[in-house]
Order: structure tokens, then sequence, then C-alpha cells
């Protein structure tokens, strides 16, 4: 049940968009093993202004973000290992190289995990694990 907020540069939004929200979805199912169906995903295309982002702070040697960075904020409610959690962040950063040409150090994934009672699909009803 992960639902993700992806930021990511205005001007790039038409064009990215379905491509990103296919890579990501992929990448959780193959990944973290979330239903294929489970999808919740909230794009934020941002302007220059809105954004404020260090283009080399821990972004790797002699490689800077470009105005293409994304930011994918993943909120899971099942803990995943490390091992889950690297895969994660590689295939995801991998495909959207591939795919879209989209340079690593241009890709931040932050993943934090619920319980399922922190969650209400619908109905203003708690989530509970059948």
């Amino acid at each position: 049940m992960p639902f993700t907020r992806i930021s990511l540069p205005a001007h790039r939004m038409d064009e990215w968009q379905a491509s990103i929200s296919a890579i990501l979805q992929n990448a959780l199912v193959y990944t973290f093993s979330v239903p294929k169906d489970d999808c919740f995903q909230l794009f934020e295309p941002a302007s220059p202004s809105q954004r404020v982002i260090h283009p080399g702070y821990l972004a790797g040697n002699d490689c800077l973000r470009s105005e293409d960075f994304l930011l994918f904020h993943i909120t899971a409610g099942k803990p995943r290992n490390s091992y889950q959690k690297q895969e994660l962040y590689r295939h995801l950063a991998e495909n959207l190289h591939v795919t879209l040409g989209i340079s690593p150090a241009d890709v931040m994934i932050v993943v934090n995990f619920t319980q399922p009672e922190d969650w209400s699909f619908s109905h203003g009803e708690m989530f509970q694990i059948a």
C-alpha cells in the first residue's frame, strides 16, 4: 500500500509523467512485492523558483544534479529490509536512466514506513489486515 509523491520539474510533467508512473509502479511490484493494482501516486510539478536543491550534495563523485532532478517520497505500510530498499533504489534509477535519459544523480528517493492503522483508504475506516 505505498503512496508516492513525485516532485519533478514543471516543464517535464507532460513529457515524463506516464513513463515515470509506469517505471515506479513496476519497481514497487518487482522489489517490494506490491500488488500491480495498488497504485497511488501524486505528481507535484514545480517551477525552478519553487525548487531549492543543492546540485552537488551527496550526488556522487564529480556529479551534479541538473534541472531534471526528481524526488520520490514513498510512504509504505509494510516494512522492507535493506536489500529490498537498495533494489528499489537501483531499479528505479536505472530504469529512469534507460527509458528517459535521466541521470542517476538526479534521482532522490525517500522511503518511510507506517502501521496499518495509519491508513484509511475510504469511508473513514481504518485499514485492517485481513
